[in-house]
């Protein structure tokens, strides 16, 4: 990493650690040289990364300061639901997403749940996957175990660890990514005409998951800071004859909230009283902005009935496809369902990520991330505030990389999306994260990326559209 970088990252952390407040002066450029033995022109170019950032405001003849505390926008509201289970629909605007190429020459993806790729600290990682195609031997071009690579599932055993979990790698099987350990999941318990209990708004991918499977989706209303309503939850669950509650508690997407422990240990009571399954996405769970990361509800589970979903999808790459699931007393069901369904993993990049985790390069990266996505948070939401329609909700993520906008009653975001297509910029439409199509007026914006002016444009050029969209509606 460049030495201004590592200046602007340590600059960084130590604002957000509180060590200088809103409104603080910031080390002098010559104060600073001398402190950490570097030129003058490598302090300027880290003060002006940390600018770009909005960690950082130049002040003439005084220097660098914390910006002031903004007054933060309102939190998106709790939609009222049906309490009633639906048949999933969006199809055709999920297809809409994620038919775009992520390379696509000129088009900005606002929208895709996609991490940054770009960091230093996958580099070993890229080098592991070139050794590996390297080897003269073969085993890494053969079938691998249906439970996944033993190396592999005992590195994961470890990391869950930091979440509460003690498991073994005979608890775990590798997946295809999480979205086979979630299908997996869902098709180990329901049978087609069952119902699903969903945090809403809730991963389209779970949501066409259940549509494809002949299931119904019962959407429980949901709180952006802590999560779902237990008080919803228990009266489905008396009312309809719930197979499984799925969701998403620790970094949830799109809202971005971790649910509290105290939720989470009542939720589980609640299953284990209805006698319902948990399917427990934790894709998000690592990239979470505290530390120690929060549990899940997998730790306190003790009669199996948590299938635990996760993946290196966010915090590594996507392109690697490389999931797991801890299924507890469905171990034998999801397996038959991933046999039916991939059959073994790819081995290359279990190894090369097996590799990856041995040598240590796991958790430095992370910490990399989670400052760099927490950033990115603060700066999208400074951007919202600045070029969006007045009014508009934003959510407060906790974690990940994603934030969910709540625009006016009667707003349309697909209209919004066809229209940003002339300026090259795609969003998540708000109704994709529904199986009933509610929330047209949101949208989900991705904030991974390292902030730069052509992001800061495409997200004031999205804030126009949708304010010219809003007073045409009123005109």
């Amino acid at each position: 990493m460049s030495l201004y970088l590592n200046l602007a990252e340590l600059l960084g952390e130590r604002i957000e650690q509180g060590l200088y407040r809103p409104g603080d002066r910031l080390p002098s450029v010559r104060a600073l040289s001398t402190e950490h033995g570097v030129s003058l022109s490598t302090v300027q170019q880290a003060y002006r990364h940390l600018e770009d950032q909005g960690l950082a405001t130049p002040r003439p003849k005084s220097g660098y300061f914390v910006p002031a505390a903004r007054q933060m926008p309102a939190l998106p509201q709790v939609a009222r639901m049906a309490q009633r289970p639906v048949e999933v629909s969006q199809w055709d605007q999920v297809l809409e997403l994620i038919s775009l190429p992520p390379s696509r020459a000129g088009v900005i993806q606002l929208g895709r749940g996609r991490p940054d790729i770009d960091s230093p600290t996958l580099k070993p990682l890229l080098r592991s996957l070139s050794r590996i195609s390297r080897r003269q031997d073969v085993s890494s071009l053969t079938y691998g175990c249906i439970y996944g690579h033993q190396g592999m599932r005992e590195q994961i055993a470890r990391l869950m660890l930091d979440s509460g979990c003690a498991l073994s790698y005979e608890d775990i099987v590798i997946t295809t990514g999480c979205h086979e350990a979630l299908s997996a999941a869902i098709r180990a318990i329901c049978q087609p005409g069952d119902i699903v209990a969903v945090d809403s708004p809730s991963f389209h991918g779970v949501m066409q998951a259940l549509k494809g499977f002949g299931m119904q989706a019962l959407e429980l209303p949901t709180d952006p800071l802590t999560g779902i309503s237990l008080e919803a939850l228990e009266l489905a669950l008396e009312q309809w004859p719930i197979k499984a509650i799925q969701l998403t508690p620790t970094c949830n997407n799109p809202q971005g909230y971790i649910m509290p422990e105290a939720n989470k240990r009542a939720l589980l009571a609640l299953a284990q009283r209805y006698d319902v399954a948990i399917i427990e996405d934790d894709v998000y769970g690592e990239l979470a902005y505290s530390y120690p990361r929060p549990r899940t509800i997998k730790s306190y589970d003790e009669d199996g009935r948590v299938l635990l979903c996760s993946s290196f999808s966010k915090t590594l790459a996507p392109g690697l496809r490389i999931g797991w699931i801890a299924p507890g007393r469905y171990l034998d069901r999801v397996l038959h369902m991933k046999y039916m369904g991939t059959g073994s993993t790819a081995q290359a990049p279990q190894l090369a990520i097996t590799e990856y985790l041995e040598a240590g390069h796991y958790e430095p990266h992370l910490r990399r991330m989670r400052a760099q996505y927490q950033r990115g948070r603060d700066l999208m939401i400074d951007w919202v505030s600045r070029y969006f329609p007045a009014g508009t909700r934003v959510s407060r993520p906790q974690g990940s990389f994603m934030l969910w906008l709540e625009l006016e009653a009667g707003f349309d975001s697909q209209r919004l999306n066809r229209e940003l297509q002339a300026h090259a910029i795609q969003i998540a439409p708000g109704s994709i994260f529904s199986a009933a199509g509610k929330y047209r007026n949101c949208l989900r914006l991705n904030y991974a990326s390292q902030p730069s002016a052509e992001i800061e444009a495409a997200v004031r050029q999205v804030g126009l559209c949708a304010a010219q969209l809003s007073d045409a509606d009123k005109s």
